[in-house]
């Protein structure tokens, strides 16, 4: 498998590619090619075309969850499409969880979800839209709704999603992941992780069936999280024994210097390309 950052919060030092508040990226594995998020903009397209990374042609677009800064580089990359004057583009499946598509609002921000309604998307991309484990590949896994059983990552919610008509509190369901199976363990593939961290490597391994782990990357949510959070976090990663630790995107310095002090942290910004 070969995975690309696309875009994230950081661009590294002496790098050509563009960053944002928002996260992107673009995997090579048995075959299919598969965007996983979309970031805000079009800061995604514009790092894979620097990055010679053709995403008009996708098998996959697998969406981690439904907030803005996932999902509205989707209607930038139907823009692409629209340009490109192809008509025998193939149509990629879009795999997410139903709730990922509904309409979310968070501090007076109008339209915190996805701003492509569900029958846009069907009338470009076949949905996939469940909370069952969905494999991509022989190898790679979506992992579905995650099952929260981690004590110290407590479900906490975040704006509100629209429900059968009324705006509910929003405990983020939607939230799943990626997993890609090596012959030496496994390689979870977080979004944002809202429903923590943790949680997500415990369903890549029930999903799975493998319990040797061999890295963790993405965003793992830890913005000013506490010590009751971060050290248990901690502890956990730590005793899986990675060979790297690529956080990113939402997880804040404090998280990164209290996660660098038992774990192998490395470096993550748009651009950076990984081989598993």
């Amino acid at each position: 498998m070969k995975l690309t950052f696309l875009v994230d919060n950081n661009a590294l030092v002496g790098s050509q590619y563009l960053a944002e508040a928002g996260l992107s990226m673009f995997i090579e594995a048995d075959g299919q090619r598969v965007l996983f998020d979309t970031g805000y903009s079009d800061a995604f397209l514009v790092n894979a075309r620097r990055k010679g990374v053709d995403l008009l042609r996708l098998d996959w677009i697998a969406l981690s969850h439904g907030h803005f800064d996932h999902t509205w580089g989707l209607g930038m990359l139907l823009r692409q499409y629209c340009e490109s004057g192809l008509r025998d583009l193939p149509r990629a499946n879009l795999l997410a969880h139903p709730k990922a598509v509904e309409t979310k609002r968070h501090r007076g921000i109008m339209e915190f979800g996805p701003l492509l309604s569900r029958d846009k998307l069907a009338s470009y991309f076949d949905l996939k839209l469940t909370t069952e484990p969905t494999w991509l590949t022989d190898s790679l896994v979506g992992l579905g709704e995650i099952e929260r059983t981690m004590d110290f990552e407590t479900p906490a919610t975040l704006g509100e999603r629209l429900e059968n008509g009324e705006f509910v509190p929003d405990d983020l369901p939607d939230d799943t992941a990626l997993t890609y199976v090596t012959d030496t363990g496994l390689v979870v593939i977080a979004g944002c992780a809202h429903t923590g961290i943790c949680n997500t490597v415990e369903q890549a391994k029930k999903v799975t069936g493998v319990d040797r782990v061999r890295a963790v990357l993405g965003g793992f949510h830890l913005q000013k999280a506490g010590p009751e959070r971060l050290g248990p976090t901690a502890d956990y990663l730590a005793a899986l024994d990675l060979e790297g630790l690529w956080c990113c995107h939402c997880t804040d310095l404090a998280a990164k210097i209290a996660l660098a002090a038992q774990c192998p942290v490395r470096e993550v910004g748009s651009g950076l390309s990984l081989e598993f």
